[in-house]
């Protein structure tokens, strides 16, 4: 696949899950108060020339003109960001960027989705103290809800670039350390596991689906199967773990979706999930990377590959 069809892929992705309405999340629906469907539109699509250059270095790298280590992963998130940032005033997109921009130099790296997973543990294992330092600068302009302060390599103390530095921290050391308070970086550790098993589970659900049934079952699975670090962060884990709960309910019939929907919404935004958006986009452009299109029947669109 060329390098234009991967970043329209790794576009697309994230369009279609702001799009779709989801239980607690902005949607062409919802809007919150500091957070609008506009916003992601806006963010979504300031990234293609940053992601056009990460398809760019995959390709390099898998031709051996780069080494791994050269990838500049951090760098590429932090351009991103700052991309995102200068076309709206909101973080719509930090966790997409973050989880995105590995992935897509490994497709380009291999041109297979099921390979490219393979090539993540070499990616982060190479990647440098530079990259996380670059990863912090991209958090300080995104500046993501629920933060914690004065913890070990604190992202808001400039101490913690020399620290970072004395330690040796790099994106896979940096993974390892903040795993527990987001799931992203558990991503980056396990190869990506959960956007997989959700892609393969998307794969399963869309010949049986309308697209928009589809992405709203697997986004429920996904609520119902683990704890969204960001509602964590935010609200604290009892909150957390209660819409884990909740969404079990409606899978086994206990609750409407309605009746879940107004629940998430019940305290603004503290039960607006991120982290498992995140993972959702992200599985939407590895369905739109192996060719994703639509077909309508009887006034409503599927989704074929």
């Amino acid at each position: 696949m060329g390098r234009w069809e991967t970043v329209r892929a790794f576009l697309l992705g994230p369009l279609l899950e702001a799009a779709v309405p989801k239980p607690g999340n902005v949607s062409r629906f919802r809007d919150f108060s500091d957070l609008t469907f506009y916003h992601f539109l806006f963010a979504d699509t300031a990234v293609a020339g940053v992601y056009y250059e990460a398809a760019k270095v995959g390709e390099l790298i898998g031709r051996g003109l780069l080494r791994p280590g050269d990838a500049g992963i951090g760098e590429l998130i932090r351009r991103a960001v700052e991309s995102s940032r200068t076309f709206q005033d909101a973080n719509p997109n930090f966790g997409v960027v973050t989880l995105s921009v590995p992935l897509i130099i490994a497709l380009s790296m291999s041109g297979d989705v099921l390979e490219a997973r393979k090539k993540i543990p070499l990616l982060m294992g190479e990647s440098t103290v530079g990259d996380t330092v670059e990863l912090y600068r991209a958090i300080r302009i995104a500046n993501p809800k629920g933060i914690a302060r004065g913890v070990k390599y604190d992202v808001y103390s400039d101490d913690s670039f020399r620290e970072l530095f004395d330690d040796n921290v790099n994106l896979l050391r940096l993974a390892g350390i903040s795993c527990e308070r987001e799931l992203i970086f558990c991503e980056w550790l396990s190869g990506y596991e959960v956007t997989y098993s959700t892609f393969f589970r998307l794969q399963e659900l869309l010949p049986e689906l309308p697209l928009e049934e589809a992405v709203r079952r697997a986004f429920l699975e996904l609520l119902a199967s683990r704890v969204d670090t960001l509602i964590e962060r935010k609200a604290g884990r009892e909150e957390a773990v209660l819409v884990m709960k909740k969404a079990g309910e409606v899978l086994e019939g206990k609750l409407s979706e309605k009746a879940f929907d107004e629940f998430m919404g019940a305290r603004g935004d503290l039960r607006n999930p991120g982290s498992l958006a995140d993972v959702m986009a992200v599985s939407l452009s590895l369905l739109a990377f192996k060719g994703l299109k639509l077909e309508t029947r009887n006034g409503k669109v599927w989704g074929v590959i």
